[in-house]
């Protein structure tokens, strides 16, 4: 095992990466599950808990005392972003709207100086677009981007033990990045969750410059959701996004509408994204946007260094660091948003002593791609264990529709706070998290007529998807860190099932060659066909098809898959026992496959039982996900929504074309295996029936 691969391994065995405080566990073992998929751990109690801190600095620290950089918590409101309602129209085009991209200064905090940010409309986060189901839009995306790029980037060396990811402000005495210090204003918007056409969705490469304008049309048919815009810019995502490029965006039905749920001033987006800042030479916060990532070498291979996802010590809500909001004791509805880069939170609602707020307080009524069938309760325990702690965990990208009742705190102040391993609202550097803090609610005292009642059934619309549907099926392997070939990095790989070429006996190692036992007990044989976005297309979809595609994440840290164009829903996530892949190796050992392991179930969350664009698979898990491809066609994407490693090449590209067209493709890239129901068999770019649900 080369250096860099034994301290990637090491990296993630310690939990102290990308997740953020997660549980993960190396290349050769198990995912943890605690926080991986939504509300996990036993039942919540609304009375005090063993964890809850019991002195002054942890009091202190949660009620909101100033931080060794010198930033006090919950000192400044909450900003709310403009509302952008474009004016319906009787032109079959749709209405007309432009959005500028520009340079702007903002607060972060009032204890900071102004910072430069890149911004839609001039608004970090940009303003939320709201429209009706049905209501067609054009958008010119206007680039007038000018000056310097606003976002130091710096590589640092090791930290310490307490500190693993030199995850604090300032430049360690790195000098800044040349080659990003001279990045251009180049960029394209992509409206994910949309359902629109491969050319309005934003490709990557077809960034614009200054003066350019991006047209994207958005026929917006679709249930009512929260969808979110922002950069996906080639290679550079990671930076123009950090720069400030997000904004959120609702759609409206009339589903919806019947429930009468709080709306206008109770109804609230809420844009999480954590940022780091650079310091000038007497050590004080600048207020200079800082992506600060570790440098753990270079790769054994390729020469070039690795480096680690960003996460940072700073977390925003709508572009304020640690705000507050002052609410009413009633109902409220907030629109949660993870932008941040890489960051998955591991969110609690507490108390100023650090105890959960009771049972029933916090209602998740939608996910990604809109409303659940019925609400969910999310409760919050601590525990001096961590595997038994109920969290709400919220990977980059995902969206929480989440109702807040606080007609029983009267006069209280609560925290969302992010939780490691310490007990709740405590610092926990060595898990990555230096400031729990995210946010802070003051609820009135006075009395407050309250007209809403939350309903039992959310969507009559809601169809839960079986795999009894027929469907194709696409297996993707994520592979570990520092397996050979990858540079270092985890990669996406698309494999094809040669089980009938090679037999069910032993099968020599080879590279890009992986063994997989599913639940079924059935033995099958992958080869890989593709692992980086410029090799040769793999995923050719019939438009309206259904599809499986099944991600097994072979180590390392949990990645959040995001699909391009189509809602999914989990059917199932199955523990594997994946040490029987060999990173040095690139493939399966000979008598060795990736095996399924019924002892260690984990059940779909009910959190996550509703539409999906992203997905957490954390190591050893394969999570499988089944959607339908209708309403558009073109060339899309799919990808890891952590920005450092999409840029870093875990994205790749697949296209959607009518079934008619399809059938004249003269291509090698697959249509997907076919299970049941009367489907083509397709061209064996997928899996059988039994590694899924």
């Amino acid at each position: 095992m080369s250096e860099i691969t034994e301290k990637i391994e090491h990296f993630f065995q310690d939990g102290t990466g990308a997740d953020g405080g997660a549980a993960a566990e190396g290349a050769t073992g198990a995912a943890g599950v605690t926080g991986a998929t939504g509300v996990t751990g036993d039942a919540a109690s609304g009375a005090e808990i063993s964890g809850a801190p019991d002195t002054p600095d942890a009091a202190e620290a949660i009620a909101g005392a100033p931080t060794a950089d010198g930033l006090t918590p919950y000192v400044d409101g909450l900003r709310v972003p403009p509302t952008l309602r474009p004016e319906p129209t009787g032109d079959p085009r749709g209405s007309q709207v432009e959005v500028e991209l520009t340079e702007t200064w903002t607060r972060l905090h009032s204890q900071l100086p102004p910072t430069r940010v890149w911004a839609y409309n001039g608004h970090f986060p940009g303003p939320t677009f709201e429209v009706r189901r049905g209501q067609r839009i054009r958008v010119a995306w206007t680039n007038r981007l000018t000056g310097v790029f606003p976002v130091t980037h710096v590589a640092v060396g090791a930290g310490t033990s307490a500190d693993p990811l030199v995850n604090h402000p300032g430049r360690d005495g790195v000098k800044p990045d040349p080659d990003v210090a001279a990045l251009p204003g180049w960029s394209v918007t992509h409206l994910h969750g949309a359902v629109t056409g491969g050319g309005n969705d934003g490709w990557a490469e077809n960034a614009v410059a200054y003066g350019d304008t991006q047209l994207s049309e958005y026929p917006n048919d679709h249930q009512a959701t929260q969808w979110w815009y922002h950069d996906h810019g080639m290679n550079i995502t990671r930076w123009n996004v950090y720069a400030g490029l997000v904004g959120t965006y609702l759609i409206r039905d009339a589903e919806e509408d019947a429930l009468g749920l709080p709306r206008g001033a109770y109804e609230i987006p809420l844009v999480l994204a954590d940022r780091n800042l650079d310091e000038d030479e007497d050590g004080r916060l600048n207020g200079r946007l800082l992506h600060k990532v570790r440098n753990l070498g270079p790769d054994p291979e390729s020469g070039k260094d690795v480096t680690l996802p960003v996460t940072a010590p700073f977390s925003t809500v709508n572009g304020t660091i640690w705000p507050y909001l002052d609410v009413e004791p009633r109902w409220y509805r907030f629109r949660l948003l993870n932008a941040s880069n890489a960051r998955v939170y591991n969110l609690a609602l507490v108390d100023e002593k650090g105890t959960p707020v009771p049972d029933g307080t916090v209602k998740q009524i939608g996910s990604d791609g809109g409303l659940l069938p019925r609400p969910v309760d999310i409760t919050f325990a601590d525990d001096a264990d961590p595997a038994k702690r109920k969290l709400l965990s919220a990977a980059p990208a995902e969206r929480f529709d989440l109702l807040i009742d606080f007609r029983a705190l009267r006069g209280k102040k609560l925290r969302l706070v992010n939780v490691g391993n310490a007990p709740f609202g405590q610092p926990d550097p060595a898990r990555n998290i230096p400031y729990p803090q995210v946010m802070e609610f003051r609820v009135g005292a006075g009395p407050v007529a309250e007209p809403f009642v939350l309903p039992g059934t959310l969507s009559g619309s809601f169809e839960r998807l079986t795999h009894d549907i027929p469907h194709n099926h696409r297996l993707i392997v994520l592979s570990p860190p520092g397996t050979v070939g990858g540079g270092g990095h985890p990669e996406i790989w698309e494999m094809t099932d040669i089980t009938e070429e090679v037999g069910e006996g032993p099968v020599p190692q080879a590279e890009g060659v992986v063994r997989v036992q599913g639940r079924d007990g059935k033995l099958k044989t992958y080869r890989r066909i593709a692992r980086t976005f410029d090799d040769t297309l793999g995923f050719k979809v019939a438009q309206n098809d259904y599809e499986q595609w099944s991600f097994l994440n072979l180590g390392g840290p949990t990645h959040p898959m995001h699909i391009h164009l189509a809602d999914f829903q989990v059917l199932s996530r199955d523990v594997f026992d994946v040490s029987g892949f060999d990173p040095a190796a690139g493939g399966t050992q000979e008598d060795k496959p990736v095996v399924f392991d019924p002892a260690r179930p984990v059940p779909v969350a009910p959190n996550e039982a509703g539409w999906k664009d992203v997905f957490q698979v954390p190591a050893g898990q394969m999570v499988n996900v089944l959607g339908r491809f209708d309403g558009a066609h073109g060339r899309f994407m799919y990808h890891c929504h952590l920005l450092e490693h999409e840029d870093m090449g875990m994205m790749r590209p697949f296209v959607v074309m009518p079934r008619e067209v399809l059938k004249f493709d003269h291509g090698h890239a697959g249509h997907g295996g076919g299970h049941d129901g009367g489907h083509d068999g397709g061209h064996g770019n997928g899996h059988s029936e039994g590694h899924g649900a």
